[in-house]
């Protein structure tokens, strides 16, 4: 099993993430890249990647015994792009139920371009296990384009991985930041506000609305930072930072937020280097770079 830093790079190798969609249509595509010992694979199971005893995600070779092992009738593959110029597939796979799979949103990684080919990896591998049929018509939709597209066999129609844009959103009072903990998540794990934008809504009225609802705060002046793809599932995260008008109106709806918490810069910056009982957002997500630019902000 092969990691990233295993690809061999030169001072002529394309650095980052290259989508490559005019690789798509290529013909014999996915057959040629399978034998080609350059091309590294990842394995998905939902939100899990495959990984090491580590947690770190792994990039597989298509002749891998180990990923041999994860492949069965059922098995999709796709092109994600090119990392650092060498091709990517994915194989939306079984995850075996003793595997230790890392989920995407924990892992903390600091390469920026393979957090974005994990992402779409993720993003893909979750499509072709949910979108199997056509959402008309009902019948059978075979991958098209690489596994960017499907077409129906019965009636047709093209579809296409579906993108939902979601708020995120630091709120700040003074020099505090106000952060929430999910009902999902374990005790002291802490992260931004977000929810999905409702339809006929603007950007801005989800952040006012998705504080008010979850924390009991009323936020203003709110400016747009900066977006990620989020596979959880198919979500277009927009990041932005807002000021709330008022710190003592802060409380959780006891249903998807069970605590909320003022931080200041020094317990955030505890938290961050390990050394508080505190659990933020890993480095893979957007809520990492809105928490972590506001500490900066303060220095």
């Amino acid at each position: 099993m092969n990691r990233i830093a295993d690809t061999p790079e030169t001072a002529s190798t394309p650095v980052g993430f290259d989508r490559a969609g005019a690789e798509r249509t290529a013909d014999g595509l996915i057959a040629g890249l399978l034998a080609d010992p350059s091309t590294r694979v990842v394995a998905v199971d939902a939100d899990r990647v495959a990984g090491g005893a580590d947690g770190a995600p792994l990039l597989f070779r298509p002749d891998d015994p180990g990923l041999a092992e994860l492949i069965d009738d059922d098995t999709l593959v796709g092109f994600v792009g090119r990392l650092h110029g060498a091709p990517v597939l994915v194989r939306a796979v079984r995850r075996p139920q003793d595997a230790p799979w890392p989920a995407l949103r924990t892992l903390t990684i600091a390469d920026a371009p393979l957090v974005e080919t994990l992402i779409t990896a993720v993003a893909l591998g979750r499509w072709f296990r949910d979108a199997g049929h056509c959402p008309v018509c009902g019948g059978t939709a075979p991958l098209t384009q690489a596994g960017w597209a499907r077409r129906c066999s019965s009636c047709s129609r093209e579809h296409f991985p579906r993108t939902d844009p979601a708020i995120i959103v630091a709120v700040t009072h003074g020099d505090r930041l106000l952060l929430g903990s999910n009902a999902m998540w374990e005790q002291n794990r802490f992260s931004c506000f977000a929810g999905f934008v409702e339809a006929g809504e603007s950007l801005e009225s989800a952040v006012v609305r998705e504080v008010a609802e979850e924390a009991g705060v009323r936020v203003s002046d709110a400016s747009y930072v900066g977006s990620q793809a989020w596979p959880y599932p198919r979500s277009l995260m927009l990041g932005f930072r807002a000021e709330a008008e008022s710190e003592t109106a802060a409380r959780p709806d006891g249903e998807e937020i069970l605590a909320v918490r003022w931080f200041t810069r020094a317990e955030i910056r505890a938290a961050l280097a390990g050394e508080s009982e505190i659990i933020l957002p890993g480095s893979a997500s957007i809520a990492h770079r809105l928490i972590t630019e506001w500490v900066a902000a303060g220095a």
